[in-house]
């Protein structure tokens, strides 16, 4: 019986491991995600024909326009301001160590060379691979180079109409045309494509891949994409690279990290229980692509809170701009920017290489906390500035040495014979650390605390 027991668990572990279409081992992955998760900080592109009508990037969806209405923005995209080299030095100076761009966006609409398809960039008026430009454009600036290649293609004759996003759910002609539909040619179109972005500019360092619904009724998941031969495809091609979790492979180990979007998760992303590399894509303001008439945009300092929130909890910030059909990044997105730049400047320290601090560190009230395990050293971000003091429980005889960060000016520690320590109660294990009473001009000042 025992033997029986044994065979059998034996064959649940068999399929459980050869059900993984990613073989490498922890350590492995690790070492191959080791930049990515140094880096902590991204630049997002979104920006395509959609920049023209100027009203959200899924414009052609949530206006239900046609395949052939929607055409005629290829006459007109001539982004003649287009310099990739600027915004290559935007993202360097805001502190991005990676950029992730919109190659295909779920219009179709290719933004390089595609032998694939008429529908690209260089039958535009721009008559240029503008992929090619910018991928030469940020290697330059010694930064890191992914690409996000949409499954989604509401140009495609072959992408199915009876599904809940297409821009022509609701044209009768087009639903009746479904039949004639052929799902190979498209996962064949995918896998072609896919092998031109990876082939043909050089090592990509990352790729977004967006995105899969099948538990939407009508929607679509990995059968339809044939997701496992892709995810294969791509490992092939640009082995070294790393790939997010929307091909629906979660199960298949078909995924490099999680990828909320638009939300800030209340605590370390977690899959099955473990704690996983995960990442945040946000934008500035309510859409992605270029929308004119978009008033929702973030405040500096929420901007800066965002990037540190995110690294106290263990992840990544890939932070969206949207520029305009003249290809200029629009000043609201550049004012942000540059105040991150003025921030990360003298604070990058609590970001590159940080992570959440270790659980048996308590965050003190209006706090962030970040910590380099490889320094050992714990950053403190202060969000509302108290006043001579402040708290830090579950210190007492761990720290050796306080300073602001911003001009590595001294703070004292209070020790047990300091006047200032009189209402910390006997056998209590925090510390306090003395601050000035004015708030340093530093939009989110941080305390670097070196631990012994």
């Amino acid at each position: 019986m025992k033997f029986k027991v044994l065979i059998v668990v034996f064959l649940l572990l068999s399929g459980s491991l050869f059900s993984q279409i990613n073989n490498e081992t922890s350590k492995e992955k690790e070492e191959r995600m080791a930049w990515w998760t140094e880096a902590r900080f991204g630049m997002f592109i979104h920006w395509g024909l959609y920049a023209l009508p100027a009203r959200h990037e899924w414009v052609m969806s949530k206006e239900q326009i046609s395949r052939t209405d929607y055409e005629k923005y290829v006459d007109y995209f001539d982004p003649d301001l287009y310099n990739p080299n600027e915004w290559a030095k935007l993202a360097k100076a805001a502190g991005m160590k990676y950029v992730v761009f919109t190659a295909k966006h779920h219009d179709g609409f290719c933004m390089f060379d595609s032998k694939f398809t008429d529908y690209k960039v260089t039958n535009a008026p721009i008559g240029r691979d503008l992929l090619k430009e910018l991928v030469d454009a940020f290697r330059g600036q010694g930064i890191r180079v992914g690409l996000y290649y949409s499954l989604i293609d509401w140009h495609h004759p072959d992408f199915t109409v009876k599904d809940p996003i297409h821009p022509e759910r609701n044209n009768k002609l087009a639903l009746a045309e479904d039949k004639n539909r052929n799902n190979k040619r498209f996962q064949e179109y995918l896998k072609n494509q896919l092998t031109e972005i990876l082939t043909n500019y050089g090592q990509i360092d990352a790729l977004f891949a967006d995105f899969s619904y099948g538990h939407r009724k009508n929607g679509k998941g990995k059968d339809y994409w044939d997701s496992e031969a892709l995810y294969k495809l791509i490992r092939k091609l640009q082995p070294q690279i790393i790939i997010n979790d929307r091909l629906d492979l979660e199960k298949e180990g078909g995924w490099d990290y999680k990828s909320p979007e638009q939300f800030m998760p209340k605590e370390w992303v977690t899959y099955e229980g473990e704690k996983v590399p995960w990442e945040t894509c946000q934008t500035f303001s309510g859409s992605w692509g270029y929308y004119r008439d978009e008033y929702t945009w973030k405040s500096v300092s929420q901007t800066i809170v965002m990037l540190i929130e995110t690294v106290s909890k263990g992840g990544n910030l890939l932070l969206n701009v949207g520029p305009n059909a003249r290809g200029v990044i629009q000043d609201e997105a550049v004012d942000r920017l540059m105040a991150t730049h003025r921030w990360m400047k003298y604070n990058s320290r609590s970001i590159y290489g940080c992570t959440a601090a270790p659980d048996d560190i308590q965050t003190p009230k209006n706090t962030y906390l970040t910590y380099n395990p490889k320094t050992n050293r714990l950053y403190v971000h202060v969000l509302d500035w108290p006043f001579k003091t402040i708290y830090l429980p579950g210190l007492a005889e761990k720290v050796k040495y306080a300073q602001l960060l911003h001009d590595a000016s001294e703070l004292k520690i209070a020790n047990k014979k300091g006047a200032w320590l009189d209402d910390i109660k006997e056998g209590d294990n925090g510390i306090k650390i003395q601050i000035p009473v004015r708030k340093p001009d530093v939009e989110i000042p941080v305390i670097e605390i070196f631990l012994k």
